[in-house]
This record gives C-alpha cells, structure tokens and sequence, in this order.
C-alpha cells in the first residue's frame, strides 16, 4: 500500500514523512531543552526559550544553510507549537520528568539525534544539496540545536567532548544518502539512517566510547 501511495503521490508521501519525523523529533528535544533551563534554574520564559532553542536552532541553522527562507521554525506555525508545547509540558509536569529515570531520557535524546539527522539529511537531498555536504547537514541538524543550548547555558558544548554524538548523526544522514543515491524508497532510506544514528549512539554510551583526543600531560 505504502508502495503504490509512493509510486502514486511521491511529493506528498516526501512531504509528509519529513513532517512527521520533523515533529517528532521536535518535541523531543524540545523536553530536553526545557529540563536543561529547570537544572540551570530559568523562569518559564528562559525555558520555554531554551526549548524552542535546544528543538529548532539546527534546524533553523540548515535551512538558512540550504536556502530554505524563511525557516520552517518561522514559516510553519506547528514546529513553534510543538517545541512551546514540550516546554510546557515540562514546566507544568516537571515532577513527573524529574521521575523519568536517566537511561530513558539518554534513550529519547538518541531518538530525537536520529529523527532529526535523517530528517536534515533528507531536506538537504529535496533542496538539491550535494551528498556530503547533505550529510553534513543532517548531522547540524541533529547537533546544532544543543549547541547553542548549551552556549546559552554558558557550557562547552557537550557534542565537542561528550561520546559518540555528532558522529553518530552523520553516519545516520550518510546512510539516508546512500540509500536515495542508490534508489532506494525514501521511507526505508530514512529508517535505516535512523536505525544507525539511533544504534551507535546507544552504543557508545553503553560503552563509554568517546573519539581521540590529545592527551595532555
């Protein structure tokens, strides 16, 4: 069914899947944005900055990159809502976040990195980007976001030094590429970029894998 819905409405079905994934992975980290304000102590107006900040900057940062003006942040009301609506959920239910254990949340911030890196890597493709600068923007995408979260927070920004973070992005985009370039449905492209964003960076919390680095005596 999904097949022929393709074959039949290609443009619509892009679209569409793009969205949903986009969305998605807004309010997640969204969410994730808005518990980083409540542990640094903002009012509700710094948090709900801080959400819409933490879910759209490395998607607004891709569009200005692409030449897609003005950015879906602005232009398209429902990612403004759904990045306020998880600070606000956050801000009103916080108790309940707070009791989310620490292994589940680690598990939604590599949810959202692969939702938005495949879903950067893909607009990237649409707009006529060429395939590893396409790449690259599926990982500013999934990173970007959280790096100017915790510029705002005044902190080294955790993708510089923490994991496997913004690797995991761009081997997630480079396998969406991949998979359009090699004709592949665009569904089964951006999950399996998805599925390997997704895997290594739990993988690399699990074991502690961090890239080199100068080791100074």
């Amino acid at each position: 069914m999904s097949g022929w819905l393709t074959a039949r409405f290609p443009k619509f079905t892009q679209d569409r899947l793009l969205l949903v994934v986009d969305l998605i992975g807004t309010f997640v980290f969204a969410v994730e944005g808005a518990l980083a304000g409540i542990d640094a102590g903002l009012d509700v107006f710094g948090l709900l900055v801080l959400s819409f900040v933490t879910a759209l900057g490395g998607g607004t940062i891709r569009d200005l990159l692409i030449g897609a003006i003005p950015p879906n942040s602005i232009r398209d009301w429902r990612y403004g809502a759904t990045a306020f609506s998880g600070g606000a959920a956050v801000f009103f239910f916080h108790p309940l976040f707070h009791l989310v254990p620490v292994h589940l949340m680690i598990t939604l911030d590599a949810a959202g990195l692969a939702l938005f890196a495949v879903a950067g890597a893909g607009k990237a493709l649409e707009y006529g980007i060429t395939p590893l600068l396409a790449i690259l923007m599926g990982a500013v995408t999934g990173a970007g976001g959280g790096t100017v979260r915790d510029v705002l927070l005044a902190q080294v920004p955790g993708v510089l030094h923490s994991d496997v973070y913004a690797s995991a992005a761009l081997a997630g985009a480079t396998v969406v590429v991949l998979g359009v370039r090699t004709k592949m449905l665009r569904g089964v492209a951006m999950s399996l970029g998805a599925g390997t964003c997704f895997v290594l960076r739990m993988v690399a919390v699990w074991q502690h894998w961090n890239l080199p680095r100068v080791m100074v005596h």
